[in-house]
């Protein structure tokens, strides 16, 4: 058996407008000036406190930082409601994904800086219900790039790290793939470059989701 982990925002779903609405909306609400999408679409994939931070230029998670996630958190739902800020699959994913759902020598699971509520809701808009049999989110372990998402999901599924692959478009995600001893694939439709990724440890670049069927043949 193997485990495919894929991460969700620029990966699975197109997600980088209805984040950076909701970031850009957070940061006017506390008097700061509204940020380019090129610097919410660099922090894509962090737990949302040191993304925040991280936006900010500071070293830590400070005070404002931390209201600023909570607000971000209350805005959310009614940004994602208004129209044109929904979170649609990125070409060629429902396909991929429903190829993998039938192969019987993988699993599939999910590792993301959403929270726990963000993932389910993402589950329930595109059929994902049954398709991750494990999970971590931003609401279970620290953030992207420590490897402790793919190390609790390894052991959940009872499967080793060198059986593992990471499916990312972060390099966040390449770096945690890594220090958890599972191979490293970037997309390229996502928010990095494809030389970010492979700086970032990438060991294969995939052009399209049907490329992960091919790739996994030589797994």
């Amino acid at each position: 058996m193997r485990l495919a982990l894929f991460d969700c925002d620029g990966t699975l779903v197109d997600s980088a407008r209805l984040i950076h609405e909701v970031m850009a909306r957070t940061f006017v609400d506390f008097g700061h000036a509204r940020p380019d999408i090129s610097e919410t679409k660099a922090i894509i994939g962090l737990t949302l406190d040191i993304a925040i931070a991280r936006m900010q230029g500071k070293p830590h998670v400070d005070d404002e930082a931390l209201a600023m996630t909570a607000h971000y958190k209350a805005t959310y739902t009614g940004v994602r409601a208004e129209p044109g800020f929904q979170e649609p699959l990125f070409p060629g994913i429902a396909e991929m994904m429903a190829q993998l759902e039938r192969r019987d020598d993988l699993l599939i699971g999910a590792v993301t800086g959403k929270s726990r509520r963000g993932l389910d809701l993402i589950r329930a808009a595109h059929g994902f219900d049954k398709t991750f049999f494990v999970s971590r989110t931003a609401d279970d372990c620290p953030s992207k790039p420590h490897p402790a998402m793919v190390a609790e999901c390894c052991n959940e599924a009872g499967i080793d790290a060198a059986r593992t692959v990471v499916i990312g478009d972060a390099i966040y995600d390449m770096q945690m793939a890594k220090a958890a001893g599972a191979k490293a694939i970037g997309v390229s439709w996502g928010y990095a470059s494809v030389p970010e990724l492979v700086a970032a440890g990438a060991d294969h670049i995939l052009r399209t989701p049907a490329d992960l069927i091919d790739w996994l043949e030589t797994f």
